[in-house]
């Protein structure tokens, strides 16, 4: 049995990992994974998967299954690619997982599901529900129908929102390399505190073959988790037991975000996580600014504002800038666009955006 040092973890498994040689699944990787995870399950530990690979395994399928194709854009590639290999990928996640006396469910999301706060609580509903039943979710994006501008950058952002949503103590990124490196593989940076920016200029910024996001994802998404209060490593998913000496606190090659405040509230996490779905931006003047930053909670007044673009309604995110263009924080405002523009900079009624509901960088 493994001695984990968590209740409740996440772990994301990058295409890379999943791939055999052949461009199809690697089904003896994918075997060696599940058993770890039922073997830390069986130790108490609740384990949310997150698991790329039906495009990489839709592909081979595909191309497998004859040598006449019609011609197929892009979109509709990955969109035929998707659903042809989500079926593969469960079926084998379901075979493996009940050899071992456990169930597994499918979780398929799309962006969009989280950019409204009840959608958001219904999902968490669900997958509360598969925890507390003992079975295993297994969650992914909707490859057949997030095809706009509004997809996950891959589903390193996607585990992030879960591990916040589901109040996750650690979240394992798993890829094809140890982790983040300072001048090549052998100069592994194994710690990095969840508020130090320093490291960003050792991300290279390349993606990998079937995936969207690269380590530029990995690292941004660590950070934002690590804030929260999660302990978030970045390792190497090809290396055997890589998951339980993890858990298990084993000094094995990987980078590590030290875990910060652990006290943000599940609307504040919510909101980390929904930059992308804000409506409108609201620039404010260097004393609001001030205001924001400061160790007391404050709220954003309309009277600090100098400028408001775009059209949203009252309870749209709203992203904050100051007068030079930094991006301060988001929240939700109590005001709809036009209401917004005829008090900026005078003293309103109540505030465009309540400490409660906003999230600062």
């Amino acid at each position: 049995m493994i001695n984990s040092r968590y209740k409740r973890i996440a772990v994301k498994i990058g295409s890379n990992v999943l791939a055999g040689n052949e461009k199809g699944l690697d089904l003896a990787r994918i075997e060696h994974l599940v058993n770890q995870i039922s073997i830390i399950m069986k130790g108490g530990t609740e384990i949310i998967l997150v698991s790329s690979g039906a495009v990489a395994a839709g592909r081979s399928i595909y191309y497998g299954h004859s040598s006449e194709h019609t011609k197929i854009d892009t979109v509709s590639a990955r969109q035929l690619w998707s659903a042809l290999g989500q079926v593969e990928l469960m079926n084998t996640y379901y075979d493996l997982f009940s050899r071992r006396g456990i169930l597994c469910g499918q979780v398929l999301t799309t962006k969009e599901n989280f950019s409204d706060r009840r959608h958001y609580l219904n999902m968490k509903n669900c997958i509360s529900a598969m925890l507390d039943n003992g079975v295993v979710p297994i969650i992914n994006e909707n490859d057949t129908i997030s095809v706009t501008e509004l997809m996950f950058t891959d589903n390193d952002e996607l585990s992030g929102l879960i591990s916040s949503m589901m109040g996750c103590e650690a979240l394992i990124l798993l890829t094809n390399v140890d982790g983040i490196f300072k001048n090549g593989p052998s100069d592994i940076i194994r710690e990095i505190s969840a508020s130090d920016r320093n490291y960003e200029k050792f991300i290279y910024s390349g993606k990998s073959e079937f995936g969207r996001g690269g380590m530029r994802t990995k690292y941004s998404i660590a950070r934002q988790a690590a804030r929260e209060g999660m302990d978030v490593f970045i390792a190497n998913g090809k290396k055997n037991d890589i998951i339980s000496d993890i858990v298990s606190g084993k000094d094995v090659p990987r980078t590590r975000f030290e875990h910060g405040n652990d006290n943000m509230t599940g609307s504040k996490k919510w909101l980390a996580h929904s930059e992308s779905f804000a409506k409108g931006v609201v620039t404010v003047n260097q004393g609001a600014a001030e205001a924001l930053k400061d160790i007391h909670a404050n709220s954003l007044l309309l009277i600090g504002v100098t400028d408001i673009k775009g059209y949203f309604k009252k309870g749209d995110l709203i992203s904050i800038e100051d007068e030079n263009g930094n991006h301060l924080g988001l929240g939700k405002s109590q005001y709809d666009s036009e209401s917004a523009h005829n008090l900026i900079g005078k003293k309103a009624p109540r505030p465009l955006i309540h400490y409660d509901y906003m999230f600062l960088d």
